[in-house]
């Protein structure tokens, strides 16, 4: 597998297309949100030749969803989320209006992820994990043999997500970090929702949050 990160919109989001040797791709939490982040977005797909065959969000606070109709429109995929997410999807709209970004509203969801299925595409599966806290109903999704897990809002390199925005839960994100992700293997490389990657072994090692 594959990846390449574009940073996107005014809340500096991480955008990720995932793609292996079979040229299907999955594009994670689009955050394109005007006409130049969206060629940029489309001329990579193109010019790699890859085949965006899914489109899934971590979690849907506004700076992740920001690209959802574009993609879900121009390559003709539908969006996947957790379920119980679905509520701060619908919300994603009034939280726009209040930061003053523009926003072309999101598809409704086509498949919902549960903890513990494979994320698939190409030769390619991906462990889904369950990991609220900054969100209501956040997932991770983890290749476990390239040691790579794209970490949404969860882990940042020496950060946690933030838990004061509707349905966070900061005991509840530690909780979940130290159970879940930090039993993970140390050099586990985590691409997290903003900033620079790091891993697990680093986090467990010198975040202050711990």
């Amino acid at each position: 597998m594959k990846i390449k990160k574009f940073t996107f919109n005014p809340f500096q989001e991480n955008t990720y297309v995932l793609y292996d040797e079979s040229n299907e791709a999955i594009i994670v939490d689009p955050g394109c949100f005007n006409s130049l982040e969206e060629k940029e977005l489309s001329t990579f797909i193109s010019e790699k030749s890859l085949i965006p065959v899914r489109l899934v969000n971590t979690h849907a606070h506004i700076d992740h969803v920001l690209g959802n109709k574009f993609v879900a429109d121009k390559y003709k995929i539908g969006l996947e989320l957790f379920q119980s997410e679905y509520p701060m999807l619908k919300m994603a709209k009034t939280s726009a209006e209040l930061y003053g970004v523009p926003y072309n509203e999101s598809p409704e969801p086509s498949n919902f992820l549960k903890e513990g299925d494979l994320l698939k595409f190409g030769t390619t599966a991906l462990e889904i994990i369950f990991v609220p806290g900054h969100s209501p109903d956040h997932l991770v999704f983890l290749n476990k043999s390239q040691k790579i897990l794209i970490g949404g809002d969860t882990l940042f390199k020496g950060s946690i997500g933030r838990t004061d925005l509707p349905g966070g839960n900061h005991d509840q994100l530690i909780e979940n970090i130290k159970k879940k992700l930090f039993s993970l293997d140390q050099e586990v490389i985590v691409y997290s929702g903003h900033g620079d990657e790091t891993t697990i072994g680093e986090e467990k090692a010198n975040n202050p949050f711990f």
